[in-house]
């Protein structure tokens, strides 16, 4: 069996993976996505780019192609969303994050996204993983809601063993018993990777809450842990989403918890910044921004 290239080679071995031109992903800032979880209109994304390009957030995220539980859901705007998410993109100076999930969408998108998403549905989706592997460009893959942490780095390794090194770990939740929450969010499995891989990881507390209230106090816990990021859901009218409005956060919870964030990452040694100019100075937020 050849050596994982996922695996760790020494305690201080660690990748940097590299998203548009001034933001990294595994060093000592903090990587923050934020958006829709779905791109409803061009209003609704330029709204959020509008917001989000205020404080320090980083990427912008939204939904384009959408794999849902029913086939009567809102199945995303396809085409007509890859280009309203890209000019928002380019509007507002933010790398943009979307899910592919198939080939033929990956065609489409690969051109667009600057960070391809690989969800949970498609983790073990194994031809998808070796189509992204031949992109060369950054991707974000989320852990399977039902998969142990070596299936999830051996999806990772489809990935790499294709020749893209470029690869963000994103746990967002595994199955349980339990429906009190959506899923249940495994830190531990966080602080495992860390030790395992050299390769960054992030969270997804939105998925793993699926309800708003808890979103919050999930991001600043992983950020504690050593997560290298999160990816947060939030929407101009959480309410009127079509897509998990439960779990979505308000354009000023988002502000709010950001500044929240900048404390417990000081704290721990790294920092949430931006390139863009703004009310913040070192890594550290200054003051709380209202957005709305």
């Amino acid at each position: 069996m050849e050596t994982l290239q996922t695996a760790k080679k020494s305690l201080d071995h660690k990748t940097e993976v590299s998203i548009g031109e001034n933001i990294v992903c595994g060093g000592k800032q903090l990587l923050i996505i934020a958006g829709p979880c779905a791109v409803e209109s061009e209003e609704q994304i330029d709204a959020c780019g509008a917001a989000l390009s205020k404080v320090p957030v980083q990427a912008l995220r939204g939904g384009v192609f959408k794999p849902r539980t029913s086939p009567y859901a809102f199945q995303g705007l396809g085409e007509a969303g890859v280009s309203i998410l890209k000019n928002a993109g380019n509007r507002y100076g933010m790398p943009v994050v979307a899910e592919v999930m198939s080939a033929e969408q990956l065609k489409i998108a690969v051109d667009s996204f600057d960070v391809l998403q690989i969800g949970s549905r498609n983790m073990q989706n194994f031809e998808l993983l070796k189509a992204v592997s031949h992109t060369r460009k950054p991707v974000l893959l989320k852990r399977g809601l039902a998969a142990t942490v070596d299936e999830f780095l051996m999806a990772a390794e489809y990935i790499m063993a294709g020749g893209n090194t470029q690869v963000i770990l994103c746990e967002r939740g595994i199955r349980s018993f339990d429906s009190h929450t959506r899923n249940v969010l495994d830190l531990g499995a966080v602080v495992s990777l860390k030790q395992l891989t050299h390769l960054p990881v992030i969270v997804d507390p939105s998925h793993a809450a699926g309800r708003s209230e808890l979103v919050a106090d999930l991001a600043r816990a992983a950020v504690a842990c050593g997560a290298d990021g999160v990816m947060i859901e939030c929407h101009p009218q959480p309410l009127k989403s079509v897509s998990d409005a439960r779990q979505a956060l308000s354009l000023d919870e988002m502000s709010e918890l950001i500044y929240s964030l900048s404390l417990v990452a000081s704290a721990v040694g790294r920092t949430v910044q931006t390139s863009r100019t703004g009310p913040w100075a070192g890594g550290q937020l200054t003051e709380k921004i209202i957005v709305s």
